[in-house]
Order: structure tokens, then sequence, then C-alpha cells
């Protein structure tokens, strides 16, 4: 279809703007031919109207669909043109913060003034490998392509790095540098790669500066060889490098600083090293503090000068040569101090001893006065003369900085070459990677000659770059046989001749230079008259005759030609550069060296190294026969030939193109400047690239993907078997014009646009179906809707009208009932109203007649009240009448009375007077007065009881008033009668006064005391009360307390739980990462004994002819015994003493293993001992009890005293063989220089030393006192008469049942079966009563055995016995401790419970380790006696079992023994297998090496080697045999690591060895006795256990081993799986149709669409089955199975996810629902095998949460808050990631915004997580080997005769 057409209403362009270069704007109404505007809007909102260009009517760019924005490759855009590239770029680089973006060959890097986290190691892991197109873009996938290439093509590869200053070449080419270094490694252990990577901070710290766009602009240029062996790892590196900028030695630009190293050093100037150099702070120097800005901030110079240094030396630059480098640098930093003086207008001076001055020349060793000299004054050399002339102050200056500049220069190329020899390497170079890291074109205000041929050799790498795009378009189009036609590209050829062709710039430059009088303004114009009007690339500026225009490929620019001339001659005057020469400094004149020739403008080359194959850095020495042309080339001159070598070096290589662009000018992080990034893109030729792309066929697919993306398109009869033929029956339909397309081998092409129509077309079919979608789901919505309404209205209908019938019938009901109640009512009203009236009328009835009778009742009560009236009245006036006349009688009586009275009184009187009478009564007085004296004193004596009876003191006291008023009245009567006795009377009142007074007083008292007690009372109840309420507060706070204290102690139970469970974790974590960096530390430690046998085999081959003398070591005794720790080297030292045959060059060293195997021995020696001392004691026992009757039957018991006179001499030889093994060892170790812990004099030797000693001693005493008994024997061999030979079977019957057990029985038997063989000799013997004597000296040994067993028994004993104390104390300590804690109770209550929990906590804690410590001494005891009981009771009877076996019972009936009756045991296997020492290798060869694991799987039980290993291991115990044993395990071991090495690769034989490796330890841990590995034994097993050895060293090598094994089981499976896992589980569609393929651009990404050799999901289920299915057959344990699928499931989700965030075009919503749909069927398959409880699963999280990432909604903030809820596997950066490389296959789905990003970014910043992006796929989790006993029986194992083992027997 024609272009016009698809500019109709709604299409988005792009049109011109002044501002943002391009705007976007959308069609209002449809382009018709010949219109001359369009009505736009743009995407603010404001219509415009947009006139065509009326000559060329071209109509603007068309907008790409939204779904093809933000591609990973500009050439996928289906409209080819700036805007397009301009607005991809700026989304990627903004939206996406993605700075790397494809341009067909080409990688577009945008600096982002930011440090991002995408260049880590995991990052260079997970792009070696790939393809080019698989991964997003990236300058490791360009490193990735070019070392593939180097490797696949064997052809040389450069990778071009250019751009502006600040764009980030030098960071570009210097990761391109790390990922070889890291990918390839280095072919020696001379680590080339780090030293290739340590020269970049020296290159750094001499060659880059600040400057206003970069702080950090490398200010030359430079090509980096990285030289490959034949293995393609890094051998060494050459440098190159190109037009250094020494004009910025001496001059800096505002803002801008001198190179790098001058500031380190200043910074660095306190250094005690740098204090000769005199330095300080850099603005105290004119050459550093130009530019006013010394410090760059965040960098720290003096740390900047440490790694400058510590790269020095790790290049071999001695410390001697880098003070020597430093010194030049100081003089030319004080040179540049150097001022001078003017003395006239053409001379000038130097003050004199100028500081400066003399500084330069100490450090450079030269003379002060020739320099000062010739700094001022110069020579002119003539024809005749030689004239020596000043020169003026301004040129003086200009010579000294000319002499700056040309020495920084020469140690510039020195420092070079020394680099240079440092990545020198010897093996021969076969191929390399070279990294070109040169400058960008560069345009300024006013641009000079550094500009100009920095813009020549861009030209130069133009003009390479447009041949190569051309080359590659042409073979495509070759190789897929279209026809094609030349394309119209742009050639700069025109540009290169005007600059380098003969009468070129550079010529005329060159020959105005050799002119005498040449200046820039004659050169200029020579330039004019050549060149003007000529050459339409060269224009005159008109306002100016000093400067010329060049059109070069990205612009014009014009160069100002003052100064060409000075910097393409460089001149250096020649005597200065004599005085450095005969400097004494002895550097200074090695710079120099070149310099031997005429100092020319050849003397300061820019470039480092002109040579380009040159690897040796050593410099070219001047030939006599140099002619003076060749001395005087210009720097121009060496530009232009270096720049030609460095083309015909890239030609021969393939080219790689990065491309860095600059986005602003201010160094803001990931701010986009749209001019400046047009101006660089059309600077570095990507826009060329688009162009040469659009101008052919940009657009590629392949039929597949076309038919998968288009396949809407088609209708069904249009589909056919044959996909190509579909494809161009569809075409033809869809694009009428056939030059839009062409049909190759394999793709289709498509012109420019067309992909776009396509999609169009795509979008509406899908728009088209979605709208009849919609249509028929709307109308099938709205249809159920109307039914459902329908059905409803019914049922409302229904409802109603049942309602009102019911309210109908409830009417009727309501009127009937209406009408009884009015009849019931009215019936209760009639009767009520009668019921009122007649109550009524009962009530007034009621009212009146008791009116009526209340009258009348008042009536008679007023009669009834008169009548008592008067009653009362009556009788009143009779009583007083009767009162008034019984007064008046009274009153008589009275008178009467006192008129008798007064005569008696009278009559008294007189008598009183009388003595007789006085007397009288003066007698009667006496008495009363001794009376009244006794009551007075009964009355005191009351008085004093008082207080204690005063209840009754009242009483008392009214009787005796009584009794004194009757005396009183009696005394006053008699008063004139006893007047003697008034005055005691008196007294006597007086006392009763007194009494009286006290009385009152008592009263008193006894009332305030009755006060007193009840106020007492009451406060003592008041006090009760306040008692109990204070009882009742101490109680209920009692209670409170309580309470809080069980609060406290439940919330502490709970914190210590708590803080119980997180220690578990936390230690389990730590378990864990222990484990890991153990298990880590056996991988590297496997990896270099690998290494190592790598090398010994090497060397192997390497020496053709073997050394005389020298024995091959045994395969089986390898160097991997180092790892078994101290037991394998045990294996090898306990063949010394016995090896002395053998060259002492031989023997292994004597060490720690040694000693412990001596004190072993030792120990082995006290149990010989011991079991003779216990046989010793059975000896005695059976002679004290035949004792009696040995006279009268001596030779009944000469068979056993012979038996014992043979154990006896069997412990005589035993005893000589195990001396002269301890004499052979003492030998070796006094004579064995070795190490300082078995040297002599240490305490370990010593002790050593004085054991041996000992058990010599024993064994001397033990040969004494068996020669003694021998003595003896032949002494009284006379002595004994001949006895009866003969056997009593009835007495021998009765000492055999007298015997203990079966052993001695055996013995017995033994002894008797002995004698009858040799009766002679017994006869001979027994004769002489030696056998008595024999008997003595066994009895004396018994009792000194004997008293030693007491003394240890004692000793134990008291042992016990502080035991016991020890625990009487532990109990005093318990009392006193709880004691302790009941006083604690006294605290405050959370202080108590604190203290209290805190003492008992310690308390428990120091007692549970006490006792752990002593019952892990008891238990190794008891393990120990257990052991040699087993020992003793297995060794007695196997020879009973064996003694009983030998004899028949025909036999058995001829011995004199018959009444013993000994029944012949059957025979039992006791699961063990016996070989021979020589057959040990035959075993290891058969059983190991040899081995098919798949026959042994299929036809045999699982683990049968491993069985059949620890069998023999057994019957080397059972034969106390330690050298077997130890030969046996290690050639075990040695055997497994080869077959290991040899078939490592093998999944299947790796697994069969971790399975029977496991199997072998589980055997050595569940059969060594230990009780934590017999619970699950049954006695028979129990009994299998081994006797004599103890092998947990060894299972801890076996262990190790297993570790290792399962490691390289880890690598195998994951080496299997990776190639199918992006493939499977991201490429592969599971889901078919789920989603479209993307236009895709140069750089195709593998297809999703299945082949033939595409993995899928399918075939990663079938590997995990064939894993699962193997480990299975081999019989490991599902605990392990369960750890190898755990890392299996680790390892498909590690690199599915990594893959995933590296890759955009995976990033949508149908991947999202491909993974989940891919995780949910690995999830089936745990299922299926039982093993979802694996914690597989798990590991599978992060991704599962990425693909829900990528399928849940990303708009608002309630989206935000689920994603960071539900994402919580996923690291903050993995999340930012995913939702920024999140596209939209389709159109109708919508990208995240970045204002959702940054949402998700605040909410997550709290987070504290990994800033790793990717996960460690190389991870290994570490692995434990929980204990799995086995139920087999040892005994019921058969070997098959297929293993070959018929050498081997069961016993």
């Amino acid at each position: 279809m024609a272009a016009s057409e698809l500019y109709t209403k709604f299409a988005r362009v792009w049109i011109p703007d002044p501002e943002e270069v391009w705007k976007s704007a959308e069609l209002l109404k449809d382009y018709k031919p010949g219109d001359k505007v369009l009505l736009l809007q743009l995407e603010e909102g404001k219509d415009l109207e947009y006139r065509l260009d009326p000559k060329t009517k071209e109509l603007p760019h068309l907008r790409n669909p939204d779904i093809l924005v933000g591609e990973n490759d500009l050439t996928a855009l289906s409209y080819l043109h700036e805007p397009a590239v301009l607005h991809n770029l700026r989304v990627r680089f903004i939206d996406s913060k993605l700075i790397y973006t494809y341009c067909g060959i080409v990688l577009v890097a945008i600096n982002p003034y930011e440090q991002l986290p995408i260049y880590g190691e995991d990052i260079i892991n997970a792009y070696s490998g790939q393809n080019m197109g698989d991964m997003d873009p990236h300058i490791f996938a360009v490193a990735e392509e070019a070392y593939k290439q180097m490797a696949r093509d064997e052809r040389n590869q450069s990778i071009i790095v250019s751009g502006e200053s600040g764009a980030g070449k030098t960071v570009s080419a210097k990761y391109a540098m790390r990922y070889f270094a890291t990918v390839s490694g280095s072919a020696s252990e001379a680590n080339v790669e780090e030293k290739v990577l340590a020269s970049n901070p020296i290159m750094e710290s001499i060659g880059n500066a600040k400057t206003t766009r970069n702080d950090n602009s490398s200010r030359f240029g430079k090509y980096i060889e990285i030289g490959f062996d034949k293995r393609y790892r890094i051998i060494g590196a050459n440098m190159r490098t190109y037009l250094l900028e020494k004009s910025r030695v001496v001059f800096q630009a505002e803002e801008e600083r001198n190179y790098h190293i001058f500031y380190q050093l200043c910074a660095s100037a306190k250094l005690p090293e740098f204090k000769m150099l005199r330095l300080g702070n850099a603005n105290h120097f004119h050459y550093t503090k130009q530019g006013g800005s010394p410090v760059i901030e965040g960098v720290d110079d003096a740390k900047e000068m440490a790694h400058t240094r510590q790269a020095c030396t790790l290049l071999g630059i001695s410390e001697s040569y880098q003070m020597g480098i430093f010194r030049i640098l100081a003089g030319i930093l004080h040179l540049g101090n150097v001022g001078f003086t003017s003395r006239d207008s053409d001379s000038c001076t130097i003050p004199p001893k100028h500081e400066p001055l003399s500084i330069f020349c100490d450090l450079m060793g030269v003379d002060y006065e020739e320099m000062c000299h010739w700094l001022c004054h110069r020579k002119l050399a003539t024809a005749t003369e030689t004239y020596i002339k000043p020169i003026s102050k301004l040129q003086a200056t200009n010579a000294r900085d000319a002499l700056s500049k040309h020495i920084y220069a020469k140690l510039f190329n020195w420092i070079v070459d020394h680099v240079n020899q440092a990545l020198h390497s010897a093996v021969k170079q076969h191929s390399f990677i070279g990294v070109l890291d040169i400058y960008g074109f560069e345009t300024f205000e006013i641009n000079s000659f550094e500009q100009f041929c920095i813009n020549y050799a861009n030209e130069k790498l133009q003009q390479q770059f447009n041949m190569h795009v051309f080359k590659l378009e042409q073979e495509e189009y070759m190789k897929e046989q279209i026809p094609w036609t030349l394309i119209d590209f742009y050639d700069n050829q025109p540009c290169i001749n005007l600059i380098e062709s003969k009468l070129g710039i550079l010529d005329l430059l060159d020959e105005e230079c050799k002119m005498p009088k040449g200046t820039d303004d004659t050169w200029a114009q020579k330039l004019y008259n050549t060149h003007l009007n000529k050459c339409a690339l060269f224009e005159k500026p008109r306002l100016s005759n000093k400067a010329f225009i060049i059109q070069h490929f990205a612009d014009k620019v014009e160069y100002q030609c003052e100064g060409f001339l000075e910097k393409n001659k460089d001149t250096v005057f020649e005597e200065q550069i004599k005085v450095l020469k005969s400097s004494k400094f002895k550097m200074l004149p090695e710079l120099f060296q070149d310099d031997e020739k005429a100092i020319s403008p050849t003397s300061a080359t820019s470039s480092g190294r002109t040579p380009l194959t040159r690897l040796s850095a050593k410099p070219t020495k001047g030939r006599p026969g140099q002619t003076a042309k060749e001395h005087k080339k210009t720097v121009g001159h060496q530009f232009r030939n270096s720049l030609h070598l460095l083309m015909e070096t890239l030609n021969a290589t393939t080219p790689h193109y990065v491309r860095c662009i600059k986005p602003n000018d201010f160094k803001f992080p990931f701010t986009f400047d749209e001019k400046r990034a047009v101006q660089q893109l059309r600077a570095c030729g990507v826009l060329e690239t688009i162009r040469i792309s659009a101008a052919g066929f940009p657009s590629r697919w392949t039929y597949q993907e076309f038919f998968s993306r288009y396949r809407v398109l088609m209708k069904q009869k249009d589909v056919l078997s044959d996909r190509k033929q579909t494809c161009k029956n569809v075409l033809e339909k869809l694009i009428l014009d056939k030059d839009k397309y062409q049909f190759g081998k394999t793709k289709i092409f498509f012109r420019a646009g067309q992909v776009a129509y396509l999609e169009k077309l795509r979008a509406d079919k899908l728009r088209a179906a979605c709208i009849r979608i919609q249509k028929t789901i709307r109308g099938w919505l709205l249809r159920k809707k109307y039914l459902r309404m329908r059905k409803a209205a019914i049922t409302v209908q229904r409802y109603v009208r049942g309602y009102q019938a019911r309210c109908y019938a409830k009417f009727l009901r309501r009127t009937k009932a209406a009408t009884v109640i009015q009849k019931y009512w009215r019936m209760y009203v009639a009767h009520r109203k009668y019921k009122i009236t007649r109550a009524a009328t009962i009530v007034l009835q009621s009212y009146l007649r008791g009116y009526l009778a209340r009258n009348r009742y008042r009536k008679i009560l007023r009669e009834h009240k008169a009548v008592i009236i008067q009653k009362w009245v009556r009788g009143w006036l009779a009583r007083t009448y009767y009162k008034k006349t019984m007064h008046a009688i009274i009153y008589l009586q009275c008178c009467f009375r006192r008129m008798m009275a007064k005569r008696e009184l009278k009559k008294l009187k007189i008598e009183a007077r009388s003595v007789e009478r006085y007397k009288k009564l003066h007698i009667g007085m006496e008495n009363k007065i001794m009376q009244l004296q006794r009551k007075v004193d009964e009355q005191n004596k009351d008085y004093k009881c008082l207080m204690e009876k005063l209840t009754n003191l009242e009483g008392t006291y009214n009787s005796e008033t009584e009794k004194l008023r009757s005396d009183l009245e009696r005394l006053q009567l008699s008063e004139e009668e006893a007047k003697i006795a008034t005055g005691r009377v008196l007294s006597l009142q007086e006392e009763i006064a007194k009494l009286r007074k006290d009385l009152e007083q008592t009263r008193s008292e006894k009332k305030s005391i009755e006060e007193r007690a009840d106020k007492y009372k009451q406060e003592t109840e008041q006090l009760v009360s306040v008692l109990k309420e204070e009882n009742t507060l101490l109680k209920q706070e009692k209670e409170a307390l309580n309470h809080l204290i069980v609060e406290q102690a439940k919330e502490m139970t709970e914190t210590m739980e708590k803080k119980l469970v997180e220690e578990t974790k936390q230690l389990e974590l730590d378990l864990n990462d222990e484990r890991l960096r153990y298990q880590n530390l056996l991988n590297e430690f496997s990896r270099l004994e690998e290494r190592y046998d790598d090398l010994k085999e090497e060397m192997a081959l390497m020496v053709n002819v073997p050394k005389p003398g020298h024995k091959r070591t045994d395969s089986t005794h390898s160097s991997n015994e180092s790892e078994y720790t101290f037991s394998s080297e045990i294996a090898e030292t306990e063949d010394i003493p016995l090896r002395t045959e053998e060259p002492s060059e031989k023997k292994v060293p004597l060490d720690m293993s040694l000693f412990l195997k001596l004190q072993k021995r030792v120990t082995e020696l006290e149990q010989e001992k011991q079991m003779m001392q216990d046989e010793l004691d059975r000896k005695e026992e059976q002679v004290l009890r035949s004792k009696a009757k040995e006279e009268e039957r001596p030779q009944i018991r000469g068979a056993e005293l012979e038996y014992e006179s043979l154990k006896r001499q069997e412990l005589e030889s035993e005893n000589k063989k195990l001396k002269n093994e301890l004499n052979e060892l003492r030998k070796a170790l006094s004579e064995k220089s070795a190490p300082e812990v078995t040297a002599p004099g240490a305490p370990a030797y010593r002790v050593l030393m004085e054991q041996l000693t000992s058990v010599s001693e024993e064994l001397d005493v033990r040969k004494e006192e068996v020669l003694i008994l021998r003595s003896q024997l032949v002494s009284q061999k006379e002595a004994i008469q001949p006895k009866n030979t003969m056997t009593d079977s009835t007495i021998l019957l009765e000492d055999v049942q007298k015997m203990k057990d079966k052993g001695e029985i055996a013995q017995a038997y033994i002894g008797l079966k002995e004698t009858n063989r040799s009766s002679v000799d017994f006869h001979e013997l027994n004769e002489d009563g030696e056998l008595w004597l024999v008997n003595e000296g066994l009895k004396q040994t018994n009792r000194l055995l004997e008293s030693q067993l007491q003394s240890q028994k004692r000793s134990h004993e008291n042992e016990a016995e502080a035991l016991r104390g020890e625990i009487q104390s532990l109990k005093e300590e318990n009392n006193r401790q709880q004691q302790l804690l009941a006083q604690n109770l006294q605290l405050p209550p959370e202080a108590r419970i604190e203290a209290s929990l805190q003492h008992e906590i310690t308390r428990l804690t120091n007692e549970n380790l006490d006792l752990m410590e002593q019952l892990e001494k008891q238990d190794k005891t008891v393990r120990k006696l257990k052991k040699q009981l087993k020992v003793f009771a297995k060794k007695i009877g196997e020879l009973e079992v064996g003694q009983m076996e030998t004899i028949s019972p025909g036999q058995i009936i001829d011995e004199p023994i018959r009444p013993v009756n000994i029944p012949r045991k059957e025979k039992d296997f006791q699961g063990m297998l016996e070989y021979k020492k020589e057959d040990e290798q035959k075993l290891v060869k058969n059983l190991i090496l040899e081995l098919k694991p798949r026959g042994v799987a299929v036809n045999l039980i699982p683990g049968l080697p491993a069985y059949i290993l620890f069998m023999c291991v057994r019957h080397a115990d059972y034969l106390n045999d330690d050298q077997k044993v130890r030969s046996l395990l290690t050639s075990t071991i040695n055997s497994i690591k080869k077959v290991l090495k040899k078939r490592g690769d093998d999944f299947e034989t790796v697994s069969f060895w971790l399975s029977n490796t496991c199997r072998f330890l589980h055997c050595l841990k569940q059969y060594s006795g230990e009780e934590g590995f017999m619970k699950h034994n049954t006695s028979r097993q129990n009994e299998h256990c081994l006797t004599n050895f103890d092998l947990a060293e060894y299972r801890q090598v076996l262990s190790d081993l297993a570790i290792q094994i399962y490691q390289q089981l880890v690598r195998v499976l994951e080496n299997i799986l990776q190639p199918m896992i992006v493939s499977g589980m991201l490429e592969h569609e599971t889901i078919q149709g789920v989603s479209g393929v993307k236009p895709t651009g140069l750089r195709k990404r593998t297809s999703s669409i299945a082949d033939e050799g595409t993995y899928t999901l399918d075939s990663i289920l079938r590997q995990l089955n064939s894993f699962h299915s193997v480990m299975c057959q081999h019989g490991m344990d599902p605990e392990l199975i369960k750890q190898v699928v755990k890392q299996m499931f680790y390892i498909v989700g590690a690199i599915t996810l990594n893959n995933l965030l590296l890759r955009k075009d995976m990033c949508s919503w149908s991947k999202g629902m491909q993974i989940r749909y891919n995780v949910s069927q690995l999830e089936e398959w745990l299922r299926d095998k039982n093993l979802m409880n694996s914690g597989a699963k798990e590991t599978l999280e992060p991704l599962i949460q990425a693909a829900q990432l990528l399928q849940v909604k990303k708009k608002t903030d309630d989206d935000a808050e689920a994603i960071c809820s539900m994402c919580n596997a996923l690291t903050t950066a993995q999340i930012v990631k995913v939702l920024n490389l999140y596209t939209p296959v389709n159109e109708f789905e919508e990208r995240v915004s970045v204002s959702f990003i940054r949402t998700i970014q605040m909410r997550l910043r709290d987070r504290k997580d990994s800033p790793q992006l990717l996960m460690d796929a190389k991870h290994i989790f570490p692995v434990t080997f929980p204990f799995n006993p086995s139920s087999l029986a040892l005994e019921t194992i058969q070997i098959p005769a297929s293993l070959g083992l018929g050498f081997i027997s069961r016993v």
C-alpha cells in the first residue's frame, strides 16, 4: 500500500521542534494527496496547522506503535528514522533506566552518571555463553560475542569504543576487559588477567584528567590487544596509545585539572617516602592551580595514589622505579614554578638561588648553573658558526613549558613500555581481542590542531564502520538469496582525501613546517589557494583569514590556524635535553635513549608506541645510517602513520562497535537532553546505520515467527502444512506492492513501515474480533438479564396476588370477628352498667345505716364517760379527807415523842457526868476503838485490794458506812459522858473523811481506768480494724503480686521460648553457614587437588624419560591422603620400622601421628597385661580347687599345666616381638630430625620416651619371670618321681564342672588334646616335679597381681568416696542456693523474680555442664570397658567354636574326657569377608574401578559395594590388623576419587558412588558400638559391631568425601539442566497461542516456537524423572534425595529468574502466565514423587512471585500495597527491575508508569534486603547426611559371581 494511505485520522506523527528536536502530534483528519496543510493536535492538547514543504512535499515521520517503543534493538522499529530512534532511547533511558540499546551491530551506551549494580560477577556469569540477542543489551553481551566469535571462527576481534569526552568510553572498555579476565581466566599462575586490569589505574592516573564535561576524561587514545592461547585463556596484553594531550601539563582551562597523578602526589606529600620531593598543596604549583578546581567531589586522591602504587607493584614496577617516576613528576611541578625576570625586550634571567629551579635540579640530578643558563638562552647554528642567543621572557616561558611537556610525554611512553613488558607473555599468542578506547568527534567554539587530528581519526573509523555495515547487509541478502541493489550510503572518502592525500591539509602543513619562515598565516593562504572552490568539503569563513571549515560526516567544523605549525613541530631546545641526559639520576637518561638522534619535531611523539605488532617493550635503538629526513617527522605525519596501522589492524579483525552517548552536559543522573543526544547520534554513525538499514529491508522475520504473529490475519483455508507457502499466500493478499517485501530462504524481508502496517491490520483484526466478542457477550448478558427480570416479574406478580387474596380473607375474618366482638362488648357494657347502679345503691344504704348507728353509739358512749368521771371525783374527795386526818394524827404523835425524848436525854446527861459511868463507858469505848482500829485496818486492807476488787468495793463501803453511822449516833448520845475520847473520835472522823476522800479518789481512778480501758478497747478495736484492712490490702497485694509473678513468669517463659526459638533459628543459620563454608572449603580443596593432579599429569607427559632410581608411587596412594586428618598418616607411619630395607628417602616423616600411634600401642599393651592378669586369676582358682588331689594324681593336671606353659611361651614370643617393635620405633624416633613436635627435647618426645621406657622395663620383668620359672623347672627335674599318667575321668569331670565358663572348658580340652599328642614329653616334664614349681611360681605371680589389683580397687574406692563427698557438697550447695532463693523473696517483686531466675539459670547451667562432663567421662570409660570385654568374650567364643569344628564326634569319644559332653556347633556366618593382603588391589579394582553402576543398580541390592567393603573392614578389625584396616580404607577412598575424576561427568556414576559412600558411612556409624547409633539395631547387629578400632576419624574423612561427591553431583546435574531451563521455562510456549512474537531487530533472540532442537518443559520433567529414578535405583537415602531435588529446583528457579531479569522481551503478562503454568507442572511433579516436604517448592517462591508481579494490576496505590506484601521473597532491586522491564506484547496492555514505580520504591525503602539484582545460581545448599541405619543382616548378604570377587570368602 502507498505510504500516504497511512496518514489517516488519529495517526500519530513526528514534527520538528526547536526545543525538543521532535514533537509528537496526532492527525485530526485524513490526509489526501494534494493537501498542503495537515491538521494536527499536539500531546498537550494544542491544535496546529502543519504546512508541507511546497518543493519536497515530504510528509512528517510516522510514529511507531506503542508496543514497539522501548525495544532492545532500534532496527526492530518499523519506522526507522531519527525521531523514532531518539524517542526509543529516551524511553529506555528515562522510564526503564536501561542504558544499553542495540542499533544493529552497534551497542549504544548512554552514560547514567550513576553507579548501577549491573556489572557484578553474577551478571558476568549470566551473560557468559549466551547468544547476543537472547539477553538484554549490555557491554558484556558484546564482549561475549567477541569472545565466542574468536573461539568459533578463529579470527581476531576488535571492540571499538568511541564517543565524546564524558560519554563513558573508558569505563565501557574497562568493563569489557574485566569480562574477558573473568570469563577466560589465565593460562598460568601469573594472574595475567589481574595485571591487565591493574593497568587501568596506572593509565588513568597519568592519562586522565578532569574536564568541564567529565571528571575522568581520557586525554589519549589507546588500543589494548588482549592475547589468548589455543585454549582461549589470557596469556598477556599489549597497549598502544595515540595523541596524548601534552598541552594539559602546562595549561588547564577554567574548572579543569591537570592529570590525576599530580594531585595524587600532592595529596600524599606528607608520606615519609615523599618528603624528599618537597611537595605541598596543589594550589602551590602553577601547573595544578590554573583551573581553580583542584578537588573532585567524591574522589580521595590519597587513596587513588595508594591504588596506583599497588597497581605498579602488581605490574612489576619496583619501588625504586616508582620513586623515580614520582621524582620526575615532582620535578615537572617545581619546573612550572620557575619564574623569569626581563632584562630587556630580548633577554631575561632567573633570580639567583631560585628555590623552584634548585629543587628541580636536585630532583633531576642536573647542574643548577647549566640548567639556569639554557632556560634563558638558546643556540643557533649556521653553516659556519654557532651562536648563543638570549631569549625573551615569553620565549623562555614557552621553552620551559615545552620542556615540561616533553619530559611528561617521554615519561608517559616509558610507563606504557614497562606496562607492556609486564603484560608480555613468553607463550605464543594464538589470537587476540583488541579494545579501542578512542576519542569521539569533537567540535568546540575554538578548534585547533588536537581537534583536527581527533576528527581525522573519526573520519577513518566512520569509513571503516560504513564499509562493515554495508558488507554485513550484502552478506545477509546473499545468504538469503534475494535480489538486492546497491544501497546508497554516505562515503567520506573525499573528506579523508582532503586531509591526507597529496597536497592535502597534512601535506601542506608539513611543507610549511619545513619552511624557515613559515607561519600559520602563510599556511592558511596555501590552503585557500589549493582547496577553496575546488573541493566542496572545504570552505573559508566569511570574517576570518586565519581559519578554515571542513565538512565532516557529522557536522561542519571551523578550525583556527593559529598554533597549528608549532603543535605540529613540537619543538624542544636541544641544549636543555642534553642537560637532562647528563643527569646523575639514572632513570632520567633512560627516557631519552631514543633521542641520540638530532633533536627534531619527532622528539615528542604523541603516540605511546607507534609499531602495531611489536610485543617487546624495549626501546628501539637508533641506527647510524638513518637519514635526516627520517629524523624530522612531524606530529601529524606520525599520527597519520599510526592511524594507518590501526586501520590495518581493525580491518584484519572482526569489529564490534560501542557508541557512548553523553545524555547531558551537567552530569545529572538519568537526565536526557534531546539536542545533545541527536548531535552525538549523528556524529557517531548510529543514524547512518539506521539510514542504511532503512534503505533496504530492515525488518526480517522467520517464516515460523511470521506465522505465529500474524496467524490472526489468516483464514482456516489459508493455513497449509508448508509454513513458507502459507506466508507467501497471505502476504500477497495483504500487501499488494511486491517491492515492499522479499522472500528469502529462511526469512521474510520487509521494507520500512510494512511491519507497522501489518501490526495495524493485526490490531484492527483483533479489535474487530474484540468488538464481535463484546457484542456477543453483551447480547448474551442482556438476554440473560431480560430472562432474569421476566422471571423476577412473574415471581413478584405471584407473590402480590397471593398477598392480595390473603388480605381479602383477612378482611372477611376481621368483619366476622368484629360482629362477635360488638355483641359481647354490648352485653358487657349493659352488665357493667347494671352492676354499677346496684353497687351505688348498696353503698348509699350502707353509708346511711352507718351514720345512724354511729350517732346511737356516740350517745351511749357519752353517758358511760359521765358515770366514770363522777366515780373518780367522788373517790378523790374521800381520799383527800382521809389524808388530812392522818397527817394531823402523826403530827400529834411526833410532838409527844419529842417531849419524851428530851426527858430521856436530860436523864442521860446526868448519868454521864458520874465517874463510874465514865469508866464503864471507857472500857467499852476502848473495845470499840480497837474494833474501829481493826475495821480501819480492814478498810486499809480492802483499799489495798481495791484495785483487784473494784466490783465489791462499793458494797463493802456502804455496809461499813451504816455501821459507823449507827456507832456515831450512839457516840453522840454519849458525847457528854466521853469527853476524854472526843479527840480520838475527831481523829477517827478525820480518818473517815480521809477514807471517804480516798474512796472518791478510788472511784475517780476507777472511772478513769474504765475510761482508759474503754478508750484502749476502742483504740484496740480501731487498730484491729485497721490491721484487718491492712491485712486485706496485703492479701490483695499478695494476690496481685502472685498474679504479677505468674504473668511475669509466663511472659519470661514466653520470652525465653521466643529467644530460644530465635537463637535456635540463628544457630541453625550459623550451622548452615558453617556447613556452607566448610563444604566450600572442601570444594576448593577438591579443585586444587584436581589441579595438582592435572599438573602432575602434565609434568609426567613433559618428562619422557623417567629419572633413574625413581619409583612411581602406587596409584592407590595419591596425594589425597593429606585430607584424611592424621588417621591416614598413621597408616603410613606404621610401616616405618618394618621397612628398614627401603631407602631412607622413602620414610614418611615422623610427626604427631606417630606419637598417637605409640600411645595407642601402649594402651593395647596395657589391655594385654590385664588379659594376662585375668587368665592368671582363673588359673589360680583352678589350682586351688585341685590342690588337694594333685599329689595323688599329678599327671591329670599335666595337660592343663602344659597348656599354661605353651601359653607362656606364646606370651613370651609376643613380648619379644613387641619389644623389638618398640626398639625400632625408638630408634626411628631418635634418628629422625623431623618436625618440632617430635624433636628430641620436646615435651611430647619426652613423654613418649618415658612411656616407651616404662613399657620396656615391664616387658623385661615379664621376661625375667619366665626365665626364672624355666630355670626352676630344669633344676627340679629330678626331684619329682614319675607319676601315673592315666586320667581319672570322674575327678576330671568334677574339675570341669567347677570351671566358670566355656572358655576354661575349651582351654582345658585343648590342653588335654595336646598332652595326649605328646605324652612322652609330658611324662618327662612331670616326673621331676616341675609342675608343682610352676604352680608355686604362678601363685606368687598371682599374689603380686592380686595385691596390685587390691591397690587399684582401694584407689577406685577412694575416688568413689571422693565423688560421694562431692555429691554431698553439691547437695549442701543446693540447699544453700534454696536459702538464697528464699531470701530473694524478700526483695521487691521485679528484682526478686529477676534475681531468682538469673541465679537459678546460672546454677543449673553450671550444674548441667559439670554433670555432662562427668557423664561423658563415664560414657567413655564404660565404652572402653565394654569394648575390652567384647574383645575377650569374642576371642574365647571364637577359639571354642574353632576348636570344636576341627574335631569329629568319634574323636571326642576316643579322648579320655568322655564324660564331658561338648556338642558340635553348626557353622554360622558372622557377616565378615576375608581376603588376603595381596588381593587388596584386586578387590578395589573389581569392586570400584571397573564396576558398572547400571548393572549393580538393576540386578543387585542397593549399596552392595558399601556392604562388601564394610564386611572386609570388619574382618580386618576382627584380626586386630590396623595396617590392613587403614590400607583398605585409604585404597577405597582414593579409588572412589579416581573413578569420579575419570567419569565425573556421568550422573549415574556420581549418584551411584554418593549412595554407596553414604551407605558405607552409615555402616561405620551403625556398627561403631556407640550407643547413639545402636538404638535401631537388632541384637544380632549389635554383635557385629567393631571391636578393636575406633574409626571416627575415617568417618569424618568419608563424610568429607561424600560432601565432595554431592557437590560434584550438583555440578553435573546443573550442567545437564542449564541448557534446558531457559528454553523450557521461559522461551517455549507450553500454552500455545497465549503470547505472540513481537518484531525483533538484527540481533535475533531465540525463537519461542518449539522445533526439533528446542528444549521444552517436558524435557525438563523427563530429565528430573531420570535423575530421581537413578537415585532411587542406587538406594540413595530419602533425605539426601530431598536435598538433591531442593538443589535442582533452586537451580531451575534461580536461572529462570536471572534470565527473566535480564530479558525485557520476557517481562509481559502472557509470559507470567506461562511461567506460573510451568511452575505448577513442577509442583505436580513434586506431589507425584511425594517430595512436597523437601523444601523444593520454597526455592521457587521468588520465581512464582515474579510471575505474579507480571500479572497483577499495576496502577493504584492499593496495587502497590498488594505488590509490596506479595513479593516478600524478591528484593527491592528485583521488583523495580521487573516493573521497569514490563513490556506490553499487544496494544491492549499498558506500560507501568514511572510514578507507580516510584511509589513502590518509597514503600520498600525501609525493607532491608540485599542490593544484589541476580540470584546466585552457583549457590549450593549445605548438605547433611542424617544417620539412616540399615535393617539388612550382614550374614545374609551373598556375593554375586558377576563381581569377580571369588578370592574373598564369607566368615
